[in-house]
């Protein structure tokens, strides 16, 4: 990749990850963003073991280990009752699993870019990707991407009938390496640590009709968020009202892209493949498409048949984890409670009789290393 000439689109985690890894790989790299300052609207995500192999290959797993918290279990509750079952995340046989505040990893993939050479271009809003002087555009611009319209028209989403709420709350340190899902007919609450168990990432979803707009960084009621979810047993309603201040957006499941790159330019991330919240995987599969992209890039010099190969490569699995996430939804929201009731006995069944193949049902999502050990 030795003087490859690359304009990324858009410095969110998947540009800035694919800007370093390029420009590590010997190409001179720019970052457009059009935000005079790179900051993410947000709280938390999490990184699963496919991930963070990705960090590690680019030579930030450090840095992660110190932002973030290692993932340890799930807990599944009963919106009411309570605990229904514990899955063991060690049990993965990859076992990095990371809860990180999303501007803490931003942070940290912003500074390897700039460590690496990459130009952070702050203000600069790309209409036309065709018009820059590069050898390669890549789209990194998320789920509104413009470039994705260069290279596939306008591609309609729909509303998936559900509504999400995000919050961070202070927290006394407890439940540190857990995530909890309280589970509820048409609704769900996760909660999970961040920074140290100082605070409590909150995603609240409900079932809804109908919603009007598509937009991460809506804001939402606490009052309403509360009286939603008011039937939630009291370690749900403690969460709850610590909450200040609530992002709101509705849920639009969006096509993968049939065309991911052509010409002198390539999506990635949400710009290629918008995945729903339910697999916690968004994050994961850019970190994957930005190193398969620059490994790519670097092995075959012909443009053309790299981004062939690349899109060949990533299609089918990201399709598949859409499609994971987009049906995952149901598990939690059961409305009969005769089929809740058996569906939790079950869990409790399966978390006692056989945790391992519990934990084994997600392997071919966590134990996918694009980067194969590889360092950069």
């Amino acid at each position: 990749m030795q003087g490859l000439n690359i304009a990324v689109i858009g410095a969110g985690i998947g540009g800035l990850a694919v800007a370093r890894a390029c420009a590590l790989r010997g190409a001179r790299v720019s970052v457009h963003e059009q935000t005079s300052e790179i900051t993410e609207v947000g709280a938390g995500l999490q990184i699963s073991p496919n991930g963070f192999a990705v960090l590690r290959g680019l030579g930030l797993g450090n840095l992660v280990r110190t932002a973030g918290l290692q993932a340890r279990t799930v807990a599944l509750h009963d919106y009411r009752r309570g605990p229904v079952v514990r899955l063991d995340l060690t049990r993965l046989e990859a076992r990095d699993y990371w809860f990180l505040h999303r501007a803490d990893l931003i942070g940290l993939l912003h500074r390897g870019a700039v460590d690496a050479g990459v130009d952070i271009q702050l203000g600069q809003r790309v209409d036309d990707p065709a018009a820059l002087k590069v050898d390669l555009v890549i789209g990194a611009d998320g789920l509104h991407s413009m470039v994705r319209k260069v290279l596939n028209g306008t591609l309609a989403p729909f509303f998936t009938r559900q509504v999400a709420w995000r919050a961070v709350v202070p927290h006394d340190g407890s439940r540190l390496g857990e995530a909890r899902v309280h589970m509820a007919p048409h609704r769900h609450l996760v909660s999970y640590p961040l920074r140290g168990g100082r605070h409590l990432n909150l995603v609240a979803v409900e079932e809804r009709a109908d919603w009007s707009e598509e937009s991460w960084s809506a804001e939402g009621d606490p009052g309403d968020l509360r009286a939603r979810f008011a039937d939630f047993g009291d370690a749900a309603q403690a969460m709850l009202e610590r909450v200040e201040r609530v992002g709101k957006w509705g849920l639009f499941r969006h096509p993968v892209a049939p065309v991911w790159g052509a010409g002198r330019i390539v999506l990635l991330g949400d710009a290629a493949h918008p995945t729903l919240p339910f697999m916690a995987q968004g994050a994961s599969l850019a970190l994957e498409d930005a190193w398969v992209l620059a490994d790519t890039l670097a092995r075959m010099p012909d443009l053309a048949a790299a981004l062939d190969s690349y899109q060949a490569s990533r299609q089918d699995r990201a399709r598949r984890v859409v499609e994971a996430a987009t049906g995952n939804a149901w598990k939690y929201h059961i409305s009969s409670r005769p089929l809740r009731a058996a569906a939790h006995v079950a869990l409790r069944l399966g978390g006692a009789v056989a945790p391992g193949r519990m934990m084994r049902q997600f392997d071919w999502i966590y134990g996918h290393d694009v980067t194969r050990g590889e360092t950069i």
